[in-house]
């Protein structure tokens, strides 16, 4: 190896080093327990053991890789004022898809709701007219702070939120573990809801975005204003005034977020 190779590696296990040095400990980031408590009895010693052996002996190949961590917020479509805090966690599977779990929380405790397909701008492209009446736009949640990646280092959380500028979500909840001002249900009942995305300043329900900065130790305001110079990069989105209206008060465009249908540039 050449001086210069080993100067290259030195200096990558240093920079690789302090980003792990400056993230904080998983643990510190477990602090948004669930809402509902679950229907049924505590585990069995026989059921303890049968997982204590499966741990030890079966593959989990299919949950390899998903080591993406998003917070975010989701209207129903259908009801928008059914609102909730989704945390995601995603394997992103190659550079214009990821697949995301969504939890109603970030602890041992957290109950799986939902589901969320991640796809780029160029492959809502080739989708039919009839099927992106499901996707979501993203844009909105990036640049007004709400979507964030806790645990990380801010700038990598910025290139990450760069990398998600145009994409398209597709997210289903598949149980009501708690809306926001609404209790939830013990167990997964009726079908599932479509999600959407807040597009709007004023359209999320009033104070729970802070509610949810305050418990994972976050500032989605002062995000906003770091990702302000992504605001050139976002272009019109499909989606953007699917909701418009429907959420009974007042709100404020976001500077860039802007249906397709309004115009060929952002205002």
């Amino acid at each position: 190896m050449t001086n210069s190779n080993r100067f290259t590696l030195a200096m990558r296990c240093l920079v690789a080093a302090t980003l792990v040095a400056a993230m904080p400990s998983a643990q510190s980031q477990e602090r948004d327990e669930p809402k509902t408590t679950v229907s049924g009895d505590v585990k069995s010693g026989k059921t303890k053991a049968l997982e204590a052996g499966a741990k030890l002996l079966q593959s989990k190949a299919p949950m390899r890789g998903f080591d993406i961590y998003l917070v975010g917020f989701h209207p129903m479509k259908a009801h928008p004022e059914m609102q909730m805090e989704a945390h995601h966690y995603c394997h992103q599977v190659n550079e214009d898809f990821a697949q995301c779990v969504l939890f109603d929380g970030n602890t041992a405790k957290a109950n799986m709701n939902g589901m969320e397909y991640i796809i780029s701008e160029k492959l809502f492209g080739t989708l039919p007219e009839g099927e992106r009446e499901y996707w979501h736009p993203h844009n909105g949640e990036i640049l007004s702070g709400q979507l964030v990646a806790p645990g990380i280092p801010k700038v990598a959380e910025k290139s990450l939120m760069k990398k998600k500028m145009n994409s398209y979500g597709k997210t289903w909840h598949v149980w009501n573990t708690g809306m926001e001002g609404h209790a939830g249900d013990k167990l997964p009942l009726g079908g599932a809801e479509l999600a959407w995305s807040f597009n709007r300043d004023g359209e999320a329900l009033p104070g729970m975005v802070e509610k949810r900065d305050r418990a994972l130790g976050i500032d989605s305001k002062q995000a906003r204003g770091e990702r302000a110079d992504l605001t050139p990069l976002a272009k019109p989105q499909s989606g953007v005034d699917d909701l418009k209206g429907k959420f009974g008060r007042p709100t404020e465009e976001i500077p860039g977020v802007v249906d397709s249908k309004a115009g060929a540039t952002p205002r």
